[in-house]
C-alpha cells in the first residue's frame, strides 16, 4: 500500500517524523498509532497493524514522539503530558488533511497516552490499547536505580534496551502525578484492551484495572503468550486481526460507490508473510479472510487455498441460485448444502506450469424438504444456471497491469 513520509509540529514546535499509510483505494476511516516507551513508529507490531488496517480501507498515521526516532527535539525535555500533546498535534495534522482520526491505537505507554489524549480528539470513536499500564508511573521501573539521581541533578542518562536515553526530572514527576482513572471512566468511546498474561514488562493486572475503570462498550482480548513488544509475527498478525474485526463494529465507514467496471468493488489480496504463502484477502471494509496453502505444500494452513476459494464461490453461488428459485416458486425447500471437490492441487499446478490439465469440480447438492422428484430435478437444472458455474464453464479473460510502490522503510 502507498506510504507517504510526512512531518508536523509537535507540542514544542519540533518537527515530528511520521509515516502515513494509505489504502489502495478510497480512505474509509483514519487511525492514529502511538508507539511504546522509547520505541519508534517502525516497530514490527506497529507496521503489521497499520498494514492490516490499510487493507480494510484505513489511512494510518504512525509517528515518532518528540526526541525519538527521526523526530526533532530533546527526549530529556519530554514528559507523559508532552506525549499526549504530541498525539493531539498529530490528530490536528490529520484533521487538517480532512482525515480526522476515528481510531486511536496505543502500545505500552503509548496506550496510556491515547487513553489520556482521547478527550482532546473529539472525532475518535474507538480506542485500542496493547500492553498498556494503568499507572504511567509503571515505566519508572525501567530506570528505578537512577530516580534519585534524576531528582537531584535534574536528569540522568540511562540504558534502555541497550540504548542510552537521558531522562529528565519533569518526566519522573509527571508520570508520578498522573491518574488515568477519571479519563478512562469518561472515555466516551468504545475501548478494546489487548494484553498478554505472560507480559513481564507490564503485568496483566494493568489490563484488569483499565477494564474495570472503563464504561461500556469495552472489550478485553488476551494475546496469550505474546511478549510485551509483540515481536513475533504471528502475535502481531493476531493483534492486527482482532483490532480490524473490532474496529469494523464501532467505526462508521464511509462506503464509496464501486469504481466503474467493478460492480462489486475491489477485492484486494495482500501478502501477509513474505516467507510463506499467507495472504490477506479484503473485500471492502467489512469482509476479511486468509488464503494460504496446506502444510504439505509449504504453507501454514491458516486459510483456504486459491482453488479452495474457487470451489467456495461455486458452492455458495449454487446454493444462492437454488434458494432464489425455490423462494420465488414457494417450493417446500427447508435447507441446502453443497459439497464441492476439485481434483487438482494448486501448489503442484503452479510448480508444473502445465496449462493443458483439465479442472474438474465435483458438486454434490443436498436438499432438505418434502420435494417431489420433479421439483428436485428442476432445482438440479437451476443449479447449472448459477453464474459462477457458467463462468467456470465458459472461461474468463484476465487483464493485468503492474503498479510499482515505494517501500515502507
Amino acid at each position: 500500500m502507498p506510504t507517504e513520509p510526512v512531518s508536523f509540529s509537535g507540542h514544542a514546535g519540533d518537527q515530528l517524523a511520521a509515516r502515513l499509510i494509505l489504502p489502495n483505494g478510497p480512505i474509509l476511516a483514519t487511525a492514529l498509532f502511538a508507539h511504546c516507551f522509547t520505541c519508534s513508529k517502525d516497530i514490527p507490531a506497529a507496521r503489521r497493524i497499520a498494514a492490516r488496517l490499510a487493507a480494510m480501507g484505513f489511512a494510518v498515521l504512525r509517528f515518532d514522539f518528540t526526541g525519538l526516532g527521526h523526530s526533532q527535539g530533546e527526549f530529556s525535555n519530554t514528559s507523559f503530558t508532552s506525549n499526549v500533546e504530541d498525539l493531539i498535534a498529530a490528530a490536528q495534522f490529520l484533521a487538517g488533511r480532512g482525515m480526522a482520526p476515528d481510531l486511536l491505537i496505543g502500545h505500552s505507554l503509548g496506550g496510556a497516552a491515547v487513553l489520556r489524549a482521547r478527550a482532546g480528539i473529539p472525532s475518535v470513536k474507538g480506542v485500542v490499547t496493547l500492553g498498556a499500564p494503568f499507572d504511567p508511573a509503571h515505566v519508572a521501573h525501567h530506570f528505578e536505580d537512577y530516580i534519585a539521581e534524576i531528582r537531584e541533578k535534574g536528569s540522568a542518562e540511562v540504558s534502555l534496551g541497550g540504548r542510552p536515553f537521558r531522562i529528565g526530572r519533569q518526566f519522573v514527576e509527571d508520570i508520578s502525578a498522573e491518574n488515568l482513572a477519571p479519563a478512562i471512566a469518561d472515555l466516551r468511546a468504545a475501548l478494546l484492551i489487548l494484553h498478554a498474561p505472560m507480559d513481564d514488562t507490564v503485568a496483566i493486572e494493568n489490563a484488569a484495572r483499565i477494564f474495570t475503570s472503563a464504561k461500556h462498550p469495552k472489550s478485553f482480548v488476551t494475546l496469550d503468550n505474546a511478549d510485551h513488544l509483540i515481536t513475533r509475527a504471528a502475535d502481531a498478525e493476531y493483534a492486527a486481526e482482532v483490532i480490524a474485526a473490532w474496529a469494523s463494529r464501532y467505526v462508521q465507514f464511509t462506503q464509496p460507490a464501486p469504481p466503474p467496471g467493478a460492480p462489486e468493488g475491489i477485492l484486494r489480496v495482500s501478502e501477509a508473510d513474505p516467507n510463506g504463502f499467507l495472504q490477506d484477502v479484503q473485500s471492502g471494509p467489512s469482509h476479511h479472510t486468509f488464503a494460504d496453502e496446506p502444510l504439505a505444500y509449504g504453507g501454514t494452513n491458516r486459510g483456504m487455498s486459491p482453488y479452495g476459494f474457487i470451489a467456495a464461490g461455486l458452492g455458495a453461488c449454487t446454493s444462492m441460485t437454488i434458494r432464489m428459485y425455490a423462494r420465488r416458486k414457494a417450493l417446500p425447500l427447508d435447507g441446502i448444502s453443497v459439497d464441492v471437490s476439485h481434483n487438482k492441487v494448486h501448489a503442484q499446478d503452479a510448480a508444473t506450469g502445465n496449462p493443458s490439465r483439465i479442472d474438474e469440480f465435483t458438486r454434490v447438492i443436498h436438499l432438505r424438504g418434502d420435494l417431489t422428484g420433479e421439483q428436485a430435478a428442476k432445482l438440479l437444472e437451476i443449479a447449472d444456471k448459477c453464474p459462477v458455474h457458467r463462468t467456470l464453464e465458459q472461461g474468463a479473460r484476465v487483464v493485468t497491469r503492474i503498479e510499482r510502490e515505494s517501500r515502507d522503510d
